[in-house]
């Protein structure tokens, strides 16, 4: 395993005025659905191979199942991000950091509806606190999703109900934090005999990595530049 700060890490970002993050992600983000959630044709480029388009390729996997994923800022003088750590006898992802989310379901009205009821069965979060504002970019899986994550507002003073079969805990993460590039890491490490490529992006005692870390990343990009 290595590490690596990101070459392209840029200047730290700063939130001196939540309304001037979500201002900005509604002038750039948008809540129309993209063709590739669905369409395997069509292209998406942002996943866990984005650093290593080729491994795609060699290791043989395709990411063909739609899901979505609730990234929830909340509005406070201080913005932070809702994460989740899995409980540690999950089938898939046991103890792993992660956002509230599943797999879209067909009673759902949209990926963003998706986000919510997935975020209200985990964690309890009352869906009228919740404002979405727009999906970041699409998201391939080496586990075979199509991640669709949701950036949404989240009212102050919100109170949370863990599922415990699914969550252990969850916890926040200052958005300032994650919109600082030079706090990213790029690792890899093998997989079935191929390295994988990844980022990671420590906080405190939690080890995020992989997808959530790369979500976040995406995050940064679009919303943490000016």
């Amino acid at each position: 395993m290595s590490d690596a700060a990101p070459s392209d890490a840029g200047p730290p970002a700063t939130v001196n005025d939540p309304g001037d993050f979500f201002d900005r992600a509604r002038g750039r983000l948008s809540l129309d659905v993209p063709a590739a959630l669905t369409d395997l044709s069509a292209p998406a480029v942002r996943g866990d191979l984005d650093l290593d388009p080729q491994a795609w390729k060699t290791a043989g996997v395709a990411a063909v199942r739609p899901a979505a994923v609730l990234v929830a800022v909340v509005d406070r003088e201080v913005p932070v991000v809702i994460l989740t750590q899995r409980t540690a006898d999950l089938a898939s992802h046991a103890g792993q950091i992660a956002f509230p989310g599943g797999k879209i379901e067909p009673g759902d009205t949209s990926p963003a509806g998706a986000a919510l009821r997935e975020a209200e069965e985990e964690i309890g979060l009352a869906q009228n606190l919740i404002e979405p504002i727009g999906y970041l970019d699409l998201y391939l899986t080496f586990s075979g999703f199509r991640i669709l994550p949701t950036l949404a507002r989240i009212a102050p003073g919100y109170a949370l109900t863990l599922n415990r079969s699914e969550v252990a805990q969850a916890f926040e993460v200052p958005l300032e934090f994650v919109l600082r590039g030079d706090n990213y890491q790029r690792r890899s490490r093998d997989w079935n005999g191929i390295t994988r490529h990844y980022y990671a992006i420590p906080y405190q005692d939690h080890y995020i990595w992989g997808v959530t870390a790369g979500i976040l990343r995406n995050l940064y990009e679009r919303l943490g530049r000016g």
